[in-house]
């Protein structure tokens, strides 16, 4: 997208899937400084915005919901989960921050029957939770057999996953990035979701909705959503060559034709500007000119009547 200085129109537009609105401001630094991260408008980070569109996507699987869980949640996941009209919205957590939620609770004990969850969401939870098996079986036994969780860690690709519950802070932090976590999910992460009895498939902003679409929507291009089904294999139709790639065609397609009307118009307002200053001159010019008449008429007068 074309971004100059100037004035209000040189700010490089882009649309925020969280609060669905074009965005006309800069969009500020999110967490350590990321840059162009966070809404000017409703605050969402670039995961708000990615969920928001793989909500959009899965909605032929989310219709008629009877339960929607959220694992720690945040504001702007509650407004876009709030949209599906489930039946049933339980938002969860451990209580270790000043989080609203409905119950306390710990992600290896889900307070929740077995099979009663149709959608769980669950973001950047697992690194903290030592004992992440318990955890993810969990997620299988309260999943409905429709049930969909949409997961997402910190990963590392071409590893395998580094772990140390029993790390220092210090030495959390220099392993993990944060003194809270206790491991850096590698390439493995899979193989344990099938362990614990979960199907799942990584699904990407640029296999979503396409690579001219992400910057856009100002999502993260190696950001991985993980969507999980109970069983085993790979269920979700959000696979590159498929549903995603569909999609991606589809934006690709209408962010070139709004690149050119957007040359049009900067181009239309660059003659604009162009001829307000050429009537700008043409009326400094013709004021010098008045102003000159003036003067010599005023000359003449005075030689003729004596004032």
């Amino acid at each position: 997208m074309r971004e100059v200085t100037g004035s209000r129109h040189d700010v490089v537009k882009g649309y925020c899937a969280a609060c669905g609105a074009m965005v006309s401001r800069r969009f500020r630094p999110g967490p350590n400084g990321r840059p162009e991260a966070t809404c000017p408008r409703c605050g969402s980070l670039e995961r708000h915005r990615f969920l928001s569109l793989l909500l959009g996507s899965l909605s032929p699987e989310l219709r008629d919901l009877d339960t929607v869980v959220e694992i720690a949640p945040s504001r702007q996941s509650k407004v876009l989960l709030d949209r599906l009209d489930a039946r049933r919205r339980i938002s969860l957590d451990v209580g270790h921050d000043s989080r609203d939620v409905d119950a306390l609770a710990c992600l290896t004990n889900l307070p929740l029957r077995d099979g009663s969850v149709d959608l769980l969401v669950c973001y950047h939870v697992l690194e903290h939770v030592p004992d992440d098996g318990a955890a993810m079986r969990e997620i299988a036994r309260v999943l409905s057999p429709r049930g969909i969780a949409l997961l997402e860690v910190p990963i590392k690709v071409g590893v395998a996953t580094e772990e140390d519950p029993s790390a220092s802070p210090e030495e959390r932090l220099r392993r993990f990035g944060q003194v809270d976590h206790v491991r850096w999910y590698g390439d493995d992460f899979d193989t344990r979701l099938a362990d614990a009895g979960l199907a799942s498939v990584r699904v990407t902003p640029p296999a979503l909705v396409g690579e001219s679409a992400v910057r856009w929507f100002r999502l993260m291009p190696h950001e991985v959503v993980w969507v999980v089904h109970p069983g085993q294999g790979s269920p979700s139709p959000l696979l590159p060559g498929d549903t995603g790639a569909g999609l991606g065609a589809a934006f690709d397609a209408v962010l070139a034709d709004l690149a050119t009307a957007q040359g049009r118009l900067a181009r239309e307002r660059d003659r604009a500007a162009r001829l307000v200053a050429q009537r700008d001159r043409l009326r400094a010019r013709l004021a010098a000119e008045q102003a000159r008449r003036a003067a010599g008429v005023l000359t003449r007068l005075r030689r003729v009547v004596p004032l």
